[in-house]
């Protein structure tokens, strides 16, 4: 039986709350000036919130969209999940979604990190755009966990933008100096025995902050236009095999199994199981073009951070609540 509260107690108590909450006054000065223990304050403190004397409100201002995360985190098993607000356009999205995830490694990365970066994804280009320098991590190792994608030029963006990052984090860049997808699988198994090659995939898994986009099978405007790797019959056979994205150039399906291709055993880089050994795998990608692709790997489990914006998000989560009930319907 709850112990009943005598008017005296509740004063003492709505007295403390309102010094403590209202006035501002911290727990020792409340203290001294009613003479009582710090201890003593604590704890009324606690018994004013859990009688409902205090009724703590918080109002989350525009912009910002914790019942949407926290609605992801639960929904998909994820460690944490940042929304964004949407722009009007893909271009300025793309913006956001970079500037919330330079943000997010900023204030997470740790000393002795090693992070693992795709070599192309232009959320990714953003967030390293939008960074600070980080003076607080040290020795921090950034891995290209992806040979450079397309033409020659993209294989100089992506060893540039490994460099930017490792520069931004004070650390060293370890580059994978191969194409992302190669023409045979007997140039993949040359190319893998370049030391050069080899030094950067035995850091592999070593990687304990992965950072990837996520593709859909139809390859955005700047990837087509950079000489896009994989040509139209290509695409055509993934998606009749049920592709609906990538991550690493690793295609999975809408439930987030790996979809079995030639181009598997081409490619330069590391395989989506590699993403379940780092302590945080960390997708950013939004827009569109990605609903089905992002709904793809939160099912698959590859990430257990996701950066998107609030559009994409509330599509995800519609999306798996409809595919879900006409899955149950069909038992």
């Amino acid at each position: 039986m709850a112990r009943q509260i005598s008017q005296e107690e509740m004063r003492l108590i709505t007295k403390v709350a309102m010094l403590y909450h209202e006035q501002g006054k911290k727990q020792k000065d409340i203290a001294g000036h009613l003479d009582i223990s710090q201890a003593t304050v604590s704890r009324l403190i606690e018994r004013a919130r859990h009688l409902g004397v205090v009724k703590i409100s918080i109002t989350a201002p525009g912009g910002v969209y914790p019942e949407l995360e926290e609605k992801m985190e639960s929904t998909f098993g994820l460690k944490d999940a940042i929304v964004v607000e949407s722009a009007s356009n893909e271009e300025d999205t793309i913006e956001h979604i970079g500037r919330a995830a330079a943000y997010y490694l900023e204030s997470t990365l740790k000393s002795e990190d090693v992070v693992g970066l795709s070599s192309w994804s232009d959320t990714l280009l953003a967030m390293a755009n939008e960074m600070h320098p980080i003076e607080k991590a040290r020795k921090v190792r950034v891995v290209q966990i992806l040979g450079g994608v397309g033409s020659p030029t993209s294989a100089s963006h992506a060893t540039q933008l490994t460099q930017q990052l490792a520069s931004l984090v004070g650390g060293e860049a370890t580059l994978l100096p191969a194409p992302g997808v190669v023409g045979s699988n007997q140039s993949r198994d040359v190319l893998l025995a370049d030391p050069f090659v080899n030094q950067a995939m035995r850091l592999f898994d070593q990687v304990t902050v992965a950072l990837v986009g996520i593709g859909s099978v139809e390859p955005s405007p700047v990837l087509a236009q950079s000489g896009n790797v994989f040509p139209k019959q290509a695409l055509d056979d993934l998606r009749s095999c049920g592709a609906v994205g990538d991550i690493l150039l690793r295609f999975f399906d809408k439930d987030g199994k790996p979809v079995q291709s030639t181009w598997n055993d081409r490619v330069v880089g590391m395989e989506l199981k590699g993403l379940e050994k780092a302590k945080r795998s960390i997708g950013v990608a939004g827009g569109d073009r990605k609903v089905s692709a992002i709904l793809g790997a939160l099912r698959g489990g590859f990430l257990n951070v996701l950066i998107t914006d609030e559009k994409t998000a509330t599509a995800v989560i519609e999306n798996n609540k409809q595919e879900n009930a006409v899955s149950n319907a069909a038992l």
